[in-house]
This record gives structure tokens, C-alpha cells and sequence, in this order.
């Protein structure tokens, strides 16, 4: 039996894969349907903010990976939607990397690696639209080809101008940021000293609460993942003032900000590396079924999930 307070393992799912949100759970099952116009209303929906709408998109994207025929009936009804352009392109970028795998380079194969680029093309094509049709004040168009320019090895200085596109819109752009880490981290295009300049310039300018804070420890984790050698980081005073840090950033969060499932799970993984589990618990606890963090990462998330959890639950008891 879990700790009071924890759902069972066999009650885990991998955040964002089931949206709480009600609307959105309609819209997806009339979709699914064939039934495109509760996706259209919904993802129109003009009181959320940038990052928030950006979250919506997923989703649908994930369903229009699958299975596109309410998406090609939206865009043949509607061709200046901005969202359905959105959506094409999330859902196309997502079929590149099926193709692909998760593999790396090396243990990719030429046919792979040819469906890959020949969709991701695609996608680049239909994200062009999509910045033509998207209102002047929204940044999704471009933070939608941020996986494109990844995909394709764009040079640093073609992938700042895409960032001065999408900051120049929204300064603090949750999801933007946590892509944008990836393109600047050693594995995709950069290095660990531009990744961690990223992280830190990104956490001087933002608000409290922005939650930017996390990118911080997905730094670190990458690093390490990078360099089994430098795990002693996550006890050293530099890991421990992140972590302080990100934990006042949650506690200053809006609880409907799209990254606070996803905050938690990180700074809970970063408790327990750092010697700190027992604070982890109520993390956890506030996640519910859940599972974000570094552990969506391994092949069997939800084992090592409850693992931690029982780790920060014996700590705590």
C-alpha cells in the first residue's frame, strides 16, 4: 500500500496524457469522433495566457499524429485558423520523431533517418503558415519550430532569431524555455556552458512564480546525464541554492500554470539527489496520478516513480 495520500502505482499516468480539464477532454473524444469544431472553439479560447494556450495544443497534436481526419476537415473548412496550422505542425514534428526513434544518432537507421527529415520538413513548411496566420501578439507559431530547428540543425545564430521571435512576444514563455534548453544543451546543438548561460539569464529576468527557476535543475540533470562523473553535483551548494530557489518560485506559482506538474516532479527528483527526501513527499502528494520529472525518461516511468515516492515517504515517516 502507498503512504496516506498517494495513489496506488497502478493509478499512475504520465502528466498530460489524460487532461484534467474537462473541455478539453470533450473536445478531444469529439475529435476523435471526427468532429472538429469543440477543438476549434476550445483552442480559440482567448482568455489564457500564452503559455497556457500553448499547453492546450498537445494534446491534439498527439490525437492528429495518430489520426488526422478532423484536423484536415478543420483546416479545409478553416485555412486561416491559426490553431489548426498550430496543431499541423506539432502533429507532423510528432510523426518525424516516431519515425526516428529516441535512439541516438548512431543506432539510427538511413531509412529512419530519411522519413524523419522528409516530415519534418513537412512540418517546417506547414509551421511557415502558421506564423503567417498567427495574430501579432502570439508566440506559438514560433515556439512550435523550435523541434523543427532542432531536428534540422539549425546554426545558433538562425535559432536566436527564432528566439527573439518568440521572446519578443512573451518574455517567459514556460514551454519555449524548456525547448529551448534542449537545443542549447550538449547533446542537440550546444554545449553545457551555453545551456546553463541560457538557464541563468533566463532566471535573472523572470517574475516569481514564472516557474523558469526548473530549468535550472534540468541543466544540472543533463549535465549528469551527460557525465556520470559529475553526479556529486546535486550535492553541491550551487544545486542546493537552485533547488531553494525553484522551491520559492513554486510557492509563488499560479496553481493553474501549465508547468507546475511538471515543476514538481523535478524539484521532488532534486530533493531526494540532494539528500533531502522527506520534503519531496508533500511534492508528490500534490501530483496525485501523475508522473513528471526526469522519470518520464527511463523505460519504466511509473516503476521508478513509485520508487521515489517510497523513498520520501520512509524519510518523512
Amino acid at each position: 500500500m502507498p503512504a496516506p495520500g498517494l495513489v496506488p502505482r497502478s493509478e499512475l499516468v504520465e502528466v498530460g496524457s489524460e487532461p484534467a480539464d474537462p473541455a478539453a477532454r470533450a473536445a478531444l473524444d469529439a475529435a476523435g469522433a471526427g468532429n472538429w469544431r469543440p477543438a476549434a472553439a476550445y483552442l480559440s479560447d482567448g482568455d489564457a495566457d500564452w503559455s497556457t494556450r500553448y499547453a492546450r495544443l498537445n494534446p491534439f497534436g498527439d490525437l492528429a499524429a495518430t489520426d488526422d481526419t478532423w484536423l484536415r476537415q478543420w483546416r479545409e473548412a478553416q485555412p486561416d485558423n491559426p490553431e489548426a496550422a498550430q496543431v499541423q505542425t506539432d502533429a507532423l514534428v510528432k510523426r518525424a520523431w516516431e519515425i526516428r526513434t529516441g535512439k541516438y544518432a548512431s543506432q539510427v537507421t538511413r531509412e529512419q533517418a530519411m522519413g524523419f527529415h522528409q516530415v519534418l520538413q513537412e512540418a517546417a513548411e506547414v509551421s511557415f503558415e502558421a506564423v503567417r496566420l498567427a495574430p501579432a501578439g502570439d508566440p506559438n507559431a514560433w515556439v512550435m519550430q523550435q523541434p523543427i530547428a532542432m531536428g534540422q540543425g539549425w546554426s545558433h545564430e538562425r535559432y536566436r532569431a527564432l528566439w527573439s521571435e518568440i521572446v519578443a512576444r512573451e518574455p517567459h514563455h514556460y514551454g519555449a524555455h524548456a525547448a529551448a534548453l534542449q537545443y542549447w544543451c550538449e547533446k542537440w546543438l550546444g554545449s553545457n556552458e551555453l545551456m546553463h548561460g541560457f538557464a541563468d539569464r533566463a532566471i535573472a529576468g523572470a517574475p516569481a512564480g514564472s516557474l523558469l527557476t526548473v530549468l535550472k535543475l534540468r541543466a544540472y540533470w543533463e549535465q549528469v546525464l551527460r557525465d556520470k562523473s559529475a553526479a556529486p553535483l546535486h550535492r553541491s551548494a550551487e544545486y542546493t541554492a537552485a533547488l531553494d530557489a525553484a522551491l520559492a518560485d513554486l510557492a509563488a506559482a499560479d496553481p493553474a500554470h501549465p508547468g507546475i506538474v511538471p515543476a514538481r516532479g523535478w524539484i521532488a527528483y532534486g530533493l531526494i539527489e540532494n539528500g533531502r527526501p522527506a520534503q519531496a513527499l508533500d511534492l508528490f502528494r500534490a501530483m496525485g496520478r501523475e508522473i513528471a520529472g526526469p522519470w518520464l525518461y527511463y523505460g519504466n516511468p511509473a516503476a521508478v516513480f513509485d520508487a521515489a515516492r517510497t523513498k520520501a515517504a520512509r524519510a518523512a515517516a
